[in-house]
């Protein structure tokens, strides 16, 4: 409520008037935000999810503040985009991943956990056996350049010291690939991609015989053969 309407209720109240609501007036009431009305808006927002408000109210000659209306307070519709994942699954990864998912979950609940002791002050944790049995890996691109951000650049000044400036410095274009295994104690094997190599088939599986190598010697007694 702008200020001009304020001193304008004030007045009001000073000339004696008691209610909150406005009085009756004059002029056409306001038949856009009916239920047929609302029932075409929302068959054009079904049709398309995309649609924008601009263009329901070319096509059904509404007036925009009531499409808004419409939308937001009447049918409860608010806008969003899309929340990005990383990769398109097919059905049988996501069956693959399901399964995978519940032998861990039953492993996790049958083997529990355990209390050990940390520490020379005798403190105890509990740390769960599965945990530590895991390895996974994954690939990442690592930039042979990668510039302070501006948030590694900041100092402590006074208010008279002078402005510091940063040029702004974009990531190295050169880049390599590299394929990492980790367990929850750290990493176990990086290895490094030689320039025109690609991750397939064959690459995973020399990696896995490296990987099984660098376990036997960085994780003994994790492997049973």
């Amino acid at each position: 409520m702008s200020m001009t309407q304020v001193y304008q209720w004030c007045s009001w109240f000073k000339d004696g008037r008691t209610s909150l609501q406005d009085e009756p007036r004059c002029g056409r009431p306001n038949t856009a935000n009916n239920d047929w009305n609302t029932v075409r808006v929302d068959e054009l927002i079904k049709v398309d999810r995309r649609v924008k408000l601009v263009e329901i109210f070319l096509k059904l000659e509404i007036p925009k503040t009531n499409v808004y209306e419409i939308v937001h307070n009447k049918l409860g519709y608010r806008k969003v985009s899309a929340t990005w994942v990383p990769k398109m699954l097919s059905d049988e990864h996501k069956r693959q991943r399901v399964e995978i998912s519940q032998i861990l979950l039953h492993r996790c609940q049958q083997e529990g956990d355990e209390t050990v002791d940390v520490g020379p002050g005798g403190d105890h944790r509990a740390r769960n056996k599965l945990l530590e049995h895991l390895v996974t890996g994954d690939e990442t691109w690592l930039h042979l350049n990668t510039p302070e951000t501006k948030r590694d650049s900041m100092t402590w000044k006074h208010p008279s010291s002078p402005v510091t400036k940063k040029f702004k410095v974009q990531q190295s274009a050169t880049k390599v690939m590299a394929i990492v295994f980790w367990d929850s104690r750290g990493m176990i094997l990086l290895h490094i991609l030689t320039k025109g190599d690609s991750v397939n088939a064959d690459q995973y599986c020399e990696k896995l015989d490296r990987l099984r190598y660098a376990v036997r010697r960085k994780r003994p007694g994790l492997l049973r053969s």
